[in-house]
């Protein structure tokens, strides 16, 4: 008998996020005073303290670094051994680690260009995760 998943805690900070990708959308922050963005999601802007606004992400970007996972952390993950890990720098300016979902690991490279896509993992918690659609 497989564990289920372990699923991430829901708050107030990160709710927009979690809604955004049960919709198919992958959700960031902007800082309403000085525009950087940010991600993960975080209640005030690490820049200057200010207020952030949703807005949505193109979900394409680059793999920054990547790593094959060949030990499950955690037993239900043992069905997808061997599987990515990446960090992806999306276009627009921050970075996130996710999953990259490959049926060959040999084609998740550095630099490799990847877009978002979803799976449902529960009736609460879609996860963002990428596949490699480029060089």
């Amino acid at each position: 008998m497989s564990l289920p998943l372990p699923l991430p805690t829901i708050d107030p900070d990160t709710q927009p996020f979690w809604d955004g990708a049960r919709r198919g959308a992958l959700l960031i922050q902007r800082c309403r005073d000085c525009g950087r963005p940010q991600f993960f999601p975080r209640p005030r802007c690490v820049r200057c303290g200010g207020s952030i606004a949703w807005i949505e992400a193109s979900g394409e970007g680059r793999v920054y670094s990547y790593t094959v996972v060949h030990r499950a952390p955690h037993e239900s993950l043992v069905p997808l051994v061997p599987y990515v890990v990446a960090l992806v720098d999306l276009a627009e300016g921050v970075r996130m680690m996710s999953r990259v979902r490959a049926a060959d690991s040999g084609v998740v490279q550095i630099g490799a260009a990847v877009r978002v896509a979803f799976e449902r993992v529960s009736d609460e918690v879609t996860l963002p995760l990428f596949e490699v659609v480029g060089p």
